[in-house]
């Protein structure tokens, strides 16, 4: 049987009764934060490129553009809110897929919820599957798949949004094997283009992707069952023969990843590869801080290799690129005690006191004894003063880096009102979080996006950048 088979066999077995309370826990704070960064997201230039492009009319469809008021048709919709759901890279992870989860997953089924008509509570089991499928296929596939350069986000997560959309739509076991033998050929992303609009542009596609290989197989489409396996399949492709193990994809089914280790979320909008280096610097400030940036000698900042092989830019020139930059995080943590949205925004990265303090920020691998293995997130951060004085910290993994060392309710709660109230009303956030809250109650998907409408929620929505109706 192929593993197409077997995976589509899992999914459409999953029952609400086999979902535990935890999952719903988890899920709903999935759907708030991911809600929250895609409003923020939503008057980047990257989607605001996309949705010009594509030449959207309002009234097309019945989906909305969040930060929008105009509503288009489900796969426009997907790749919009997708390429906004990761543009401030702000958004969660997940340890086995090896990349970001809900952005790519949510955008497609919201999209799905709206066009064909779904609840909270099927929405939750669906985005609970889908994780379940983009862990299968990230253990089969990582490290190698991520080390020899393509972005699990897109490459591993088009078949999470491909099970998830299955789900959601109510797939047979065929159809749901057809669809992810589809997205196969749907997968695509490499990191050479982290720190530009690609990358959020990956998450876009891969929403869009996900849900179109479903939609085709809902109506008949066809595709090799065995595409995973072939010779000339993903697996071959995409890590070559010898670097995956495909047995590795079941082991475990049904754990309910999304629980444990759950998803990794953010409280500083970088990649998630600078936050141990970050949390360590903001610890010194606490302790031994505030620090006189003319005092400085030298940082130096030591984070596993993986991660440092996209986040090693002494110089970052762009906003995007500041973002993938674990000298500019750590820089704007010790000036500022904080890394913020604000610190990412426009010319930012080009102020005189952070550029000066960048050249005596130095990264390198950390060589320590790794906290976990499997999943290494460890950082040291050394300020040596010019007196003399040096002062460390170690940070074994960011907080939020799986369920065991969760961010803080209230926390996530601050992070989605920041990010929300930069284009809605403060009334229309509070508004969400209360029915997200009970999403798992709500009859219809609907209710949830019109509230996300800016148009009914006390400010403007913004305009297309074409002047398109």
């Amino acid at each position: 049987m192929s593993l197409a088979r077997q995976l589509a066999e899992r999914v459409t077995a999953l029952r609400h009764e086999d979902f535990p309370p935890e999952a719903t826990a988890w899920g709903k704070v999935a759907v708030l934060d991911t809600l929250g960064v895609t409003l923020a997201g939503s008057d980047e230039e990257a989607p605001r490129i996309v949705e010009d492009v594509l030449e959207l009319q309002s009234g097309d469809g019945p989906c909305l553009i969040f930060g929008a008021s105009r509503r288009v048709r489900p796969l426009d919709a997907a790749l919009v809110n997708g390429t906004a759901a990761h543009a401030l890279d702000y958004d969660n992870t997940a340890k086995n897929l090896g990349g970001h989860v809900s952005a790519v997953m949510l955008p497609a089924l919201l999209a799905a919820a709206e066009a064909h008509g779904a609840g909270g509570r099927d929405l939750l089991l669906a985005h609970a599957a889908g994780y379940e499928v983009g862990a299968a296929i990230g253990r089969s596939v990582n490290p190698h798949h991520t080390e020899k350069g393509w972005h699990p986000t897109a490459t591993v997560g088009v078949f999470a949004v491909t099970a998830a959309c299955a789900k959601l739509l109510k797939l047979t076991a065929g159809e749901t094997e057809t669809a992810l033998a589809l997205a196969t050929s749907l997968a695509a992303g490499t990191k050479a283009n982290f720190g530009t609009m690609t990358k959020p542009l990956h998450a876009g596609l891969c929403a869009r992707n996900g849900l179109l290989a479903v939609l085709l197989a809902r109506k008949g489409f066809t595709a090799n069952p065995g595409a995973f396996e072939h010779k000339q399949g993903y697996f071959n492709v995409f890590n070559g023969p010898g670097n995956y193990d495909a047995v590795r994809a079941l082991a475990g089914w049904g754990d309910w990843e999304i629980v444990s280790p759950g998803a990794s979320y953010k409280i500083y909008p970088c990649c998630y590869s600078t936050h141990a280096a970050v949390e360590a610097t903001l610890n010194l400030v606490r302790r031994h801080g505030p620090f006189d940036a003319r005092a400085v000698a030298r940082i130096d900042s030591w984070t596993p290799e993986r991660g440092l092989a996209h986040t090693d830019r002494p110089d970052p020139d762009s906003p995007l690129a500041a973002k993938f930059s674990v000298q500019y995080c750590v820089a704007r943590a010790l000036l500022h005690g904080k890394v913020v949205l604000d610190h990412f925004e426009g010319d930012t990265y080009r102020e005189p006191l952070v550029r000066d303090l960048l050249p005596r920020v130095h990264a390198a691998p950390y060589a320590g004894k790794l906290f976990d293995e499997d999943d290494p997130f460890d950082a040291e951060v050394k300020v040596t003063l010019k007196d003399g004085r040096a002062f460390s910290e170690k940070v074994d993994r960011p907080l939020g880096r799986t369920s065991d060392n969760p961010i803080a309710p209230e926390h996530m709660k601050a992070k989605f009102e920041d990010c929300a109230t930069r284009v809605l009303s403060p009334k229309a956030a509070a508004a969400i979080v209360r029915m997200v809250d009970g999403f798992e109650k709500m009859s219809s998907v609907r209710e949830l996006t019109a509230l996300l409408d800016p148009a009914g929620a006390g400010k403007a929505g913004r305009p297309l950048k074409s002047g398109v109706a």
